[in-house]
């Protein structure tokens, strides 16, 4: 198979090239409810036949629903459910030390921090920040610190953390994080700011662990319709359409015209490729571009925000320090 891969390449399809890499491995993803694009990714890998695949979600009875189509589509691959509420860092808590607990499970290959929420009013979550920025990033920042030791007993053990191209809206607003508690609320510029945040976050994991053998990517998957948009008008002036016209005004290479809808298949192929491809230990850090394909590759597709060493360091500073690690 030609690498970089073509723009039509599936999820399926990269996971029959992996298959080999993919079995024994121990996978976990946040935000698999059914008819999410978390969900299609680990029904797909499941014909990989890894090891484990244990799924995380708010709802346990969703996350279930999910892990069932697993086990009767593939009754060798093993499941484990496990409730998190992104909303909260005392939830966070509690699941990491579940996993923690969890002698049966001494490695997690793959960490993929999935779960997130888009264009939504404004409110701030218990612990006092925007919920774009607590659910998309804070809370998976502190999820994956705790169970770090997890990842780094694997061998090039990955955390793989979803972006989006509409990260070009926003920086990290440093001074303001919180749009002065919704007076300068704006709900494109919040979900943007959390996706710049899981690029930075990403860079600065394989800049500190990266010699102790981790690997980390952002990911962009590209204009999938899942339920993540399904509150959101995307027809010629709606609201989800707005997110274009914004992203033009940042400067985004995509945002000159509204983007193709691709198919979850197509989406989660890019998730795949961040998780398994081998070529990628040589770019550690990366974000990688939809369709499964290495923004090194394609000029201007990252916001100089989002790939700056000493925005990442600021802001690992201040995450530490909101989540009280």
């Amino acid at each position: 198979m030609p690498y970089p891969f073509p723009d039509t390449i599936t999820g399926p399809e990269l996971v029959a090239e992996y298959a080999p890499i993919i079995k024994g491995k121990t996978i976990l993803c946040t935000g698999v409810s059914p008819n999410s694009i978390g969900a299609k990714y680990v029904e797909t890998i499941a014909g990989g036949q890894p090891e484990l695949i244990i799924l995380v979600g708010r709802s346990l009875d969703k996350v279930s629903q999910t892990a069932e189509l697993i086990t009767k589509a593939h009754q060798e691959v093993k499941t484990k459910v496990l409730g998190l509420d992104l909303t909260s860092f005392a939830s966070v808590r509690k699941a990491a030390e579940e996993v923690n607990s969890w002698d049966d499970v001494p490695v997690i290959d793959v960490l993929v921090n999935n779960a997130g929420i888009m264009a939504v009013p404004y409110e701030k979550c218990v612990d006092g920040f925007e919920k774009h920025l607590t659910v998309n990033y804070l809370s998976h920042f502190l999820f994956t610190n705790l169970i770090l030791d997890k990842v780094l007993a694997a061998k090039d053990g990955r955390v793989i953390n979803i972006s989006s191209g509409a990260h070009y809206i926003s920086g990290i607003r440093h001074a303001d994080i919180n749009y002065e508690d919704g007076k300068t609320y704006e709900k494109w510029g919040a979900y943007a700011q959390s996706k710049t945040a899981s690029i930075l976050f990403s860079r600065e994991l394989a800049k500190r662990l990266g010699d102790h053998g981790l690997l980390s990517f952002s990911v962009n998957p590209g204009a999938v319709m899942t339920n993540l948009g399904s509150h959101l008008d995307f027809s010629p002036g709606g609201d989800g359409d707005e997110c274009w016209r914004i992203s033009r005004m940042g400067g985004a290479p995509y945002g000159w015209q509204t983007p193709e809808l691709i198919s979850p298949e197509r989406g989660i192929s890019t998730h795949v490729f961040a998780s398994f491809d081998p070529v990628l230990k040589a770019h550690n850090g990366a974000y990688l571009e939809q369709r499964a394909r290495l923004a090194d590759y394609y000029v201007d597709v990252v916001s100089p925000a989002a790939i700056s060493d000493i925005e990442a360091e600021k802001l690992w500073t201040l995450s530490a320090k909101a989540v009280g690690l």
